[in-house]
């Protein structure tokens, strides 16, 4: 079973290697295709997403998790194809719709057979190691951009077809480990799932806190930031240093844990939503490249910072023994949220884009206000 491992170690550092990562918005830009339309994707993706996950679950406990990781890493390449060739809104939307597919798929399936290829031991240690082969990716794909392909959309393009490409190849080595699994409980139904989940109205909030909070950070980081940094006047070159320097900025949720049990559940919610609104109206109101860059790599840490501390409260408060069907029913409502954020992102864009950061300010504010009353709700029901 080690072999298992490796392999997916392999993986995840190739599919890391987006190489037009630091230009994607730009890229699609020069493909004809506005800001409004690519958040529309977004918002069609999503939706997919929340459709497909847990029929790809049933899918793939019936056809075996290395069967899933073959057909969605072979797909996840030829989507990488169809993205370097893809010209207008149609051939990006197809692009993305099969993203939704392969996302959805590997959604549990990578996780599951890398826990069930340690046999119980070192399992936490390989999450890690998983985890930080993704980034490293990242980081050599951000490099050779700024180093090499700079202003060549296209050999970016074609550089991530190849290494996606490799990377589904290497999934035809892996090895079944489903058979290996002890039977369980029967399943809740995801219907009861979703029913409890809802009937929480108090933790709906803190759902609600959480799909604001992280979509304004993946909408402004992912796309928006580029826009911004052209509207700086930056170069290709600055752009794939400022993303070299986020994704770095990605191998420090290690010390949420710390900088949550310092500061309290409260007042942690008040320093990553208070930095995350100060960063918008930084680039709302400024067109120089230093605040620019400052704002956006704030917004990543404070990300970083917050992923965990988000898993741990989710966690903490599931009662059931079903686990990844309620964390499911979690991301269905919060995607369900961030298709709404993402258009409004998209429209403010085309039309102002210092309007749609101050839009982002506003949601931060808001979030934070279904963090704080979500906090007050849970401490007195715990009294």
């Amino acid at each position: 079973m080690r072999k298992n491992r490796y392999l997916l170690y392999a993986i995840a550092l190739l599919q890391g290697m987006v190489f037009y990562g630091p230009i994607a918005t730009l890229y699609r830009q020069a493909q004809g295709v506005t800001i409004l339309q690519i958040t529309l994707i977004e918002s069609i993706s999503l939706a997919l997403g929340i459709l497909l996950e847990v029929p790809w679950g049933i899918i793939a406990d019936r056809i075996g998790y290395r069967r899933t990781m073959i057909f969605c890493s072979g797909l996840y390449f030829l989507s990488k194809l169809v993205f370097w060739q893809a010209d207008g809104f149609a051939g990006f939307l197809l692009e993305r719709i099969m993203l939704s597919v392969v996302l959805a798929g590997f959604s549990g399936v990578d996780s599951s057979i890398l826990y069930l290829s340690c046999q119980g031991q070192d399992s936490q240690k390989a999450f890690g190691m998983y985890h930080s082969m993704s980034m490293a990716g990242l980081l050599a794909a951000a490099g050779t951009f700024s180093l090499l392909i700079q202003d060549d959309y296209s050999s970016a393009g074609l550089l991530t077809v190849v290494s996606y490409g490799l990377a589904a190849l290497l999934s035809l080595g892996l090895t079944e480990v489903k058979e290996t699994t002890v039977e369980t409980a029967r399943p809740e139904p995801i219907r009861a799932t979703l029913q409890s989940t809802l009937r929480n109205r108090t933790f709906l909030l803190f759902l609600a806190g959480v799909a604001l909070l992280s979509e304004c950070h993946q909408t402004i980081t992912v796309f928006l930031n580029q826009l911004q940094y052209a509207r700086c006047g930056m170069s290709s070159t600055a752009m794939g240093v400022l993303y070299i320097a986020a994704t770095l900025l990605g191998l420090l949720g290690v010390y949420s844990a710390a900088l949550t049990g310092r500061l309290g559940t409260r007042r942690a919610c008040c320093l990553f939503c208070g930095l995350a609104a100060a960063s918008c109206l930084v680039l709302a109101m400024t067109a120089r490249p230093l605040p620019s860059a400052v704002g956006v790599l704030t917004l990543r840490l404070t990300n970083t910072l917050f992923q965990p501390f988000q898993w741990e409260i989710q966690n903490r408060q599931l009662q059931t023994e079903n686990r990844a069907t309620a964390l499911s029913v979690h991301s269905m409502l919060i995607s369900c949220i961030a298709i709404g954020t993402n258009l409004s992102f998209g429209a403010l864009s085309d039309w102002n884009l210092p309007a749609a950061f101050f839009f982002g300010g506003g949601i931060c504010v808001v979030s934070l206000m279904c963090f704080l009353i979500w906090h007050r709700r849970a401490v007195r029901a715990a009294s």
